[in-house]
């Protein structure tokens, strides 16, 4: 297909409308002059036919014309395209050597670029390399000498924490030591005023063998000594009384038959001790704390509610924290915190559950949940039997049955020597209602000639007991002189198996509390006298709260206004008392020695 020729290189139409013109003026004048010159008989063809060769020569004329323009033009055109080909082809060729001398360029630059950068990044890597092997060297020299020292330093802190529990072990082995020395002090003395300043002592040595239980549970050693047999719960709530100071502001309002087993009593109690300290040293010198303890499915419920400062919200979560048992690491810990780390570690080692509320007394109550895995029915009292050796007294008269005593006396105790507690009171109330009986009593000077009677008395009974101890050693039974209402006294029931040479102690019923009518001693020296039979020594580490009552029945005209201290409550191998009826099961007659009571000091003691 022909392209279509531009506008401006079409040939013009009047250069070929002349040549027709010339070429038709040509052909007239030879067809004129040739049909002029012919005959006239030919003229008429020879016109048309010289006129028709006219036209068609201008017209071949004229076309002839046309195409020699034409070509003309197109060879024109064909130059111009040659000469622009031509100069595109030089411009391309310019810009191809351009294009290769920049791209040289920017090669050899790219090439010397990277040679350059490969340069740096390799001495940068060796410098780097350098450094960091040196920074490696270095840390490793440091990690080395920290784990050096962090090795050093549990070293340091097994020995320091193997250190305390030797030391808490030791304080327990004294605490339990001097506990025995205060009890025997107790059982041959008999001056009301000694006797008051012994109990207090034995008191304090309780505390610090709490405290001694405290460092020992801290430390991972065994605190406490393990009961062959269940605690009932209200022995767990008094021992755990007689182990602070505040004892006679707390009120306990327990009515459950359950006990603890003897593998978890020490903690329960210790645990218990340690929150009882708490709510009495944050409560006023004047408040009461209350002891509330409820059965429910889950086990045994022991509430604790005081009346004193009211815990932050920051305060409560450390509380919580502290007696969760989920930080088991010493640090943190400073000499005032303490307790609430113990119940912690106690807590989570015997399962018990403890919990913080605002108390409806205005101050905190804390719930202290025990599982059912620790509990058991509380155990039956001994079968009793009846037993009533006598011998002649050598001074009848002047003798007088300690439970004739307590029977006459006040409950609470005489004046100025200990209260004496009965069942379901605590030493607090019978203290204040010793007071109570103080203010109605006569004046010491006034009543001088009874008390000296009273004191009398008990020195008498003090030398009955040692004569028939000494005669005891040909009778093998000791005797005491018979009151006059011997036959009624003897009716008294006594624990069955009795041991020759030695009364039996009481079942633990009558022992924690006496009976409903009068309060009995630990080793039953009331029950014991008035059947004419004398206590036996008791083991170290029986419960000398309780036991004393009835020797400080008749104190002197001086002990008054003396204080009543209270003994421990509780068991233990720190040098505690035991709970009621421990005693008896430690000082009955074994198999194996029927004469040895079992040792309570915490290395001889394995039971479990």
């Amino acid at each position: 297909m022909t392209a279509q020729p531009r506008s401006g290189d079409r040939p013009a139409v009047r250069p070929l409308l002349l040549i027709a013109l010339a070429a038709a003026a040509v052909s007239a004048l030879a067809v004129g002059w040739a049909v002029s010159m012919a005959p006239p008989g030919i003229r008429g063809p020879l016109g048309w036919g010289a006129g028709a060769g006219a036209a068609l020569l201008c017209a071949a004329v004229t076309v002839a014309a046309h195409g020699l323009r034409t070509a003309r033009a197109a060879r024109a055109r064909l130059q111009s395209a040659r000469a622009e080909a031509a100069r595109l082809a030089g411009e391309r060729e310019a810009l191809t050597a351009r294009w290769r001398q920049e791209h040289q360029r920017l090669t050899d630059a790219a090439t010397h670029e990277r040679t350059r950068l490969l340069e740096e990044f390799a001495r940068e890597r060796d410098r780097l390399t350098q450094e960091h092997a040196a920074e490696r060297a270095h840390l490793d020299e440091e990690v080395r000498r920290l784990s050096e020292k962090a090795e050093r330093a549990a070293a340091e802190r097994a020995a320091a924490i193997a250190a305390t529990a030797n030391a808490a072990a030791r304080m327990q082995a004294l605490a339990t030591g001097t506990l025995a020395d205060l009890r025997a002090m107790e059982e041959r003395h008999s001056d009301e005023d000694v006797l008051a300043d012994l109990l207090h002592l034995d008191h304090r040595t309780a505390q610090a063998g709490r405290l001694a239980d405290s460092v020992a549970v801290l430390t991972g050693a065994r605190s406490g000594r393990r009961w062959a047999r269940p605690i009932p719960m209200e022995s767990i709530l008094r021992g755990a009384m007689g182990r602070i100071s505040g004892y006679q502001r707390v009120r306990l309002h327990a009515a459950s038959s359950t006990a603890v087993a003897g593998h978890a009593a020490e903690g329960v109690m210790h645990a218990l001790a340690e929150l009882l300290d708490n709510a009495a040293n944050f409560s006023p010198p004047s408040a009461e704390v209350h002891v509330y303890v409820e059965e429910v499915p889950a086990g045994v419920i022991v509430s604790v509610e005081d009346s004193g400062l009211v815990m932050s919200d920051l305060q409560l979560r450390r509380a919580e924290r502290a007696v969760s048992g989920d930080v088991t690491e010493l640090g943190g810990l400073t000499g005032t915190r303490l307790g609430l780390a113990v119940v912690g570690r106690l807590a989570r080692k015997h399962g018990m559950k403890v919990s913080f509320r605002p108390s409806a007394r205005g101050g905190t109550g804390v719930l202290v949940l025990l599982p059912q895995d620790i509990l058991t029915e509380a155990p039956a009292a001994p079968r009793p039997v009846k037993d009533t050796p006598s011998l002649p007294a050598p001074r009848p008269a002047t003798t007088t049955p300690v439970h004739e005593r307590v029977e006459r006396e006040p409950s609470t105790g005489a004046a100025g020597g200990l209260p004496k507690r009965r069942r379901g009171r605590t030493l607090a109330a019978a203290e204040r209602a010793r007071a109570t009986s103080r203010a109605d009593a006569p004046r010491p000077e006034e009543a001088a000639g009874g008390l000296k009677a009273r004191a009398a008395r008990f020195g008498d009974f003090r030398r009955a007991v040692r004569a028939a101890e000494s005669s005891s050693e040909t009778t093998g039974r000791h005797a005491l002189p018979q009151p006059p209402d011997a036959e009624a006294a003897q009716s008294r029931e006594m624990p069955e198996r009795p041991r020759p040479g030695t009364a039996e102690r009481m079942p633990p019923e009558e022992t924690e509390a006496g009976t409903a009518g009068q309060h009995v001693p630990r080793h039953r020296p009331a029950a014991d006298t008035a059947l004419g039979q004398v206590p036996a020594e008791p083991p170290p580490g029986s419960g000398p709260a309780v036991r004393v009552e009835a020797a400080a029945a008749d104190p002197p005209p001086e002990a008054h206004d003396r204080p009543a201290v209270p003994r421990a409550f509780e068991p233990g191998t720190t040098g505690r008392a035991e709970p009621p009826g421990e005693t008896a099961a430690r000082t009955r007659p074994t198999e194996a020695s029927p004469d040895v009571p079992t040792p309570s000091h915490p290395e001889g003691d394995t039971t479990s």
